[in-house]
């Protein structure tokens, strides 16, 4: 995750909060040189207010991508300051759930060791497009078909075409290919851009038309207002925001508030993360979150408790995490002088 950055805030009463984002070198000079300006001498409790300057001043050359990224970062360090200075987790802040649980789906890996574990839900992954080699996507297809005999009927088997470049003309037959699988979703077909282009695979293809699966996007969209052009249009069956990329966990609630007006389903981008968990737990329609075989030391410190299948709340104030400054500081790939 090269681009993956770190905000770290510190208040006059001792409380420290961290807060993923991305976007690199160019979201840390946003950071230092626009967004910080907000908080100091500030109230870091006011975090939807702050959200909302910090969001505002930029419109005029942010409102996505990198911006969002770096905004993501400082506001989820301003929720992990709110849930340690109340002393609850950021879930509870957002309002909590009944449950404190929630079946994981596992992104690539050995699905059968998975599987003997108890994960009951699962997801391949390829780079897909028109100008991805047919042997490629013939063995992408392979793969899939053959997860689904070893799985079995029971489970849910979605895939993820990472796609930059896809077109409809291209997606629905490669679609079609894959129906025999039966995949619960079938996740970025097309560029983020093509949002028409998403509504008519919708309609074709996705249960909005009747159709066979389920199609997931959002992943690379960016705020509340990125996503109503998305659940306008019809573009999806299932929203898929990144609570560090997305705007952070102000704009991940009010993305869950819209989609879940709308009838749809809400699976974050990485829900099994610390990041990702509270809107993942605290959207009624969220029935997975996303998680990861192989990780790191540092992402382990930033992902929830994963046990037989589910991933739990955590019960440690803010997001529950265990980083330290000087774990993040260890990771740092480049040095600012």
């Amino acid at each position: 995750m090269p681009s993956a950055i770190i905000t770290i805030v510190k208040t006059n009463e001792g409380i420290t909060g961290f807060g993923m984002g991305a976007g690199g070198s160019a979201a840390v000079e946003i950071i230092d040189g626009h967004l910080k300006h907000f908080l100091l001498d500030t109230n870091p409790l006011n975090v939807e207010r702050l959200w909302d300057q910090m969001y505002t001043s930029s419109v005029f050359y942010g409102r996505r991508g990198i911006f969002a990224m770096a905004l993501s970062s400082v506001d989820n360090a301003l929720w992990d300051i709110a849930g340690k200075y109340l002393d609850k987790p950021v879930h509870e802040l957002l309002g909590g759930s009944e449950r404190d649980r929630i079946e994981i789906y596992q992104t690539n890996g050995d699905f059968l060791e998975a599987q003997r574990s108890g994960v009951k839900n699962f997801k391949r992954t390829t780079y897909g497009g028109p100008r991805t080699p047919k042997n490629v996507l013939d063995q992408f297809v392979m793969s899939v078909l053959e997860a689904r005999d070893q799985l079995g009927p029971d489970v849910r088997l979605m895939t993820d075409c990472v796609s930059r470049d896809g077109t409809v003309e291209w997606a629905i037959p490669f679609c079609e290919r894959l129906r025999d699988a039966n995949p619960y979703f079938m996740e970025e077909l097309l560029s983020p851009d093509d949002v028409f282009g998403y509504a008519e695979l919708a309609d074709r293809i996705g249960i909005k038309g009747n159709g066979w699966t389920r199609i997931a996007c959002g992943e690379h969209e960016y705020t509340e207002h990125g996503f109503k052009v998305l659940v306008g249009l019809g573009s999806a069956d299932i929203l898929q925001p990144d609570i560090t990329w997305c705007g952070g966990t102000t704009a991940g609630r009010r993305i869950s508030t819209l989609v879940e007006n709308a009838g749809l389903e809400l699976i974050p981008h990485r829900g099994a993360s610390c990041w990702g968990f509270p809107i993942a737990l605290t959207s009624p329609s969220c029935t997975m979150a996303e998680s990861f075989p192989e990780g790191s030391a540092i992402l382990d410190a930033m992902s929830c408790k994963v046990e037989k299948g589910y991933v739990f709340a955590p019960q440690k104030p803010g997001f529950g995490h265990s980083l330290s400054e000087e774990m993040v500081l260890d990771f740092r790939l480049t040095q600012r002088i």
